[in-house]
């Protein structure tokens, strides 16, 4: 049994629906969008967080630099002067420039400002309306609102007199569309750094989908979708039986047909799938080792199988191995059956034979002008012939066994044996299928049996067998005794053993159990006892009634 390998080529697809996005092109898009969605996703969060922690530090900065300017002494003792303006503009108009600040305000507890970046502000009311908890709590904290310079961070804090109140209040801001600036500029580099992996996993992607697909042999779902279906109606229909295993030796698939073997051996119920070969056959060496093995027979439950297996190679890995069984008798049923055609042929050879040497003594006879002891010997041909024809025309309704029994009979005359029909045998039951089959089985390997039985005797000895049968009763009943040595006492428990035989040679001790088993198979059943003639009398049944 040959297995080809998983890694070839189907160029033939079995499968011809035309697939317009395959396989690889879908992974492909799946794996691409689903990394895409993450890293968006990813990157907006990151985007946020940076956002916000870029907000907190320029809010930290400002504060800071806010408490700096409120802490300053000069800017403390400035609001004691009748113009506090024209000093305090001096001092924190150099600090915002140097530090980048968009403005530094400080005003009055009215809120009117000493400085601003614009001179011709100063003098005015401040804006934003969130100077209250600074004048009012003497609290410094962190705002977000919009200014007369537009929206932006402000860190605020209270300037405090020399008993600790709050006299003014200094405002340090940066521009909302600057922290912005900073934040686009902090993340073109995030994302980069997402494209950068984005395009990566896409490629990714691509190394996976072409691993898959080459994994899966290059064949679509719908493919092996159809494959699958079209390998479980073939396993499921043959009756041959069918057994995978893993590398491990665990079952992986079993047919109905493997399975039926099994059911002496198993509830019908139970699966087997999953389970160790050797728990399943412990008595047998299906599987170990998994390696290829032809035509070996097994005993699974109560059926000789002949069982071939074969390893699953993926590459020069093993990856598990298939087995088939085939029930012998049923194979030997059909050989069998073949093995008469082929006596039938040769006894039809041999009746020709005789007939042709028949002819040659009429011939001799008229050459020798004996025309009456011609004429004696041709009617005496003629009685035999048609009396034995007559027999079977009257007595047998079956051309098969009338056709096997003529078989049967030339083969002896030509081995030159007596074989003898009883004269009050009769069948007149004729039957198709499986009790036809057991019938000419068991006819034909009994009378085989006993001309091997009689093939034993001296040259000299008469060689004697006969055959009796009748359908009177309930059953069909078969008898064939011969005058051979018989069989010994110690084998008779051992006769219908399949592979027991007391003769020598390969391919023996098939005919009797095939035959027993045929029988069984049928309700039928086959006993051995002395014969009359001297040597064994094998008796078989067939009940005429059930399937």
């Amino acid at each position: 049994m040959r297995h080809p390998s998983i890694q070839q080529k189907n160029k033939n697809k079995p499968y011809q629906k035309r697939v317009t996005f395959n396989l690889k092109m879908k992974l492909i898009a799946a794996i691409s969008i689903l990394i895409i969605g993450i890293f968006i996703i990813f990157s907006l969060f990151l985007h946020h967080f940076v956002s916000g922690m870029i907000e907190d530090q320029v809010g930290k900065r400002a504060l800071g630099l806010a408490k700096t300017v409120a802490d300053m002494p000069e800017v403390q003792n400035a609001f004691e002067l009748d113009d506090p303006a024209v000093v305090i503009q001096q001092l924190v108009e150099p600090i915002r420039k140097e530090t980048g600040a968009e403005f530094i305000v400080v005003g009055n507890r009215e809120g009117i400002r000493y400085s601003h970046p614009y001179t011709d502000r100063i003098g005015k009311k401040m804006v934003g309306g969130d100077n209250e908890p600074a004048l009012k709590e003497g609290k410094s904290y962190v705002t977000k609102n919009v200014g007369s310079l537009g929206l932006s961070i402000r860190g605020k804090t209270p300037v405090l007199d020399q008993n600790g109140h709050p006299i003014g209040v200094v405002s340090v801001g940066f521009l909302n569309e600057h922290v912005r600036e900073i934040v686009t500029n902090q993340s073109k580099l995030i994302w980069v750094t997402m494209v950068l992996i984005i395009c990566l996993g896409i490629f990714g992607a691509v190394l996976i989908a072409h691993f898959l697909k080459k994994r899966l042999s290059n064949m679509e779902p719908e493919e092996i979708s159809y494959l699958l279906r079209q390998k479980e109606v073939i396993l499921q229909s043959t009756q041959e039986g069918f057994i995978s295993v893993d590398a491990a030796g665990n079952i992986t698939m079993i047919n109905h047909a493997a399975q039926d073997m099994l059911n002496s051996l198993q509830d019908k119920q139970q699966s087997v799938i999953g389970m160790p070969i050797k728990e399943v056959l412990p008595h047998t060496n299906l599987f170990a080792p998994i390696k290829t093995m032809t035509n070996r027979e097994m005993i699974v439950g109560d059926n000789i199988v002949i069982v071939s297996q074969v390893p699953i190679m993926d590459g020069d890995e093993m990856i598990g191995g298939v087995a088939t069984l085939r029930k012998k008798q049923e194979m030997e049923a059909i050989t069998n059956e073949l093995k008469q055609v082929r006596q039938y042929a040769n006894a039809q050879r041999a009746q020709t034979h005789e007939f042709s040497n028949k002819l040659s003594i009429v011939l001799g006879l008229l050459q020798l002008r004996q025309y009456e002891e011609a004429i004696s010997f041709i009617k005496q041909e003629q009685d035999i012939r048609h009396a034995w024809t007559q027999f079977l025309l009257n007595n047998v309704r079956d051309p098969f066994v009338s056709g096997l029994l003529q078989a049967k009979m030339n083969e002896a005359k030509e081995l030159d044996m007596n074989m003898t029909v009883l004269p009050e045998s009769q069948l007149q039951t004729v039957w198709t299928g499986k009790k036809q089959r057991a019938l000419l089985t068991g006819i034909g390997n009994l009378l085989d049996n006993a001309m091997e039985a009689v093939k034993q005797l001296p040259p000299e000895a008469e060689k004697k067998l006969e055959i009796y049968f009748t359908d009177m009763g309930d059953d069909v009943l078969v008898e064939v005794g011969d005058n051979g040595p018989g069989i010994e006492e110690e084998n008779l428990p051992f006769i219908f053993r399949q592979g027991f035989s007391t003769k020598r040679g390969e391919h023996r001790g098939t005919g009797l159990a095939l035959v027993q088993y045929l029988l069984h198979a049928v309700g039928g059943e086959i006993t051995v006892e002395k014969s009359d003639l001297g040597g064994a009398c094998f008796i078989m049944t067939i009940p005429k009634e059930g399937e």
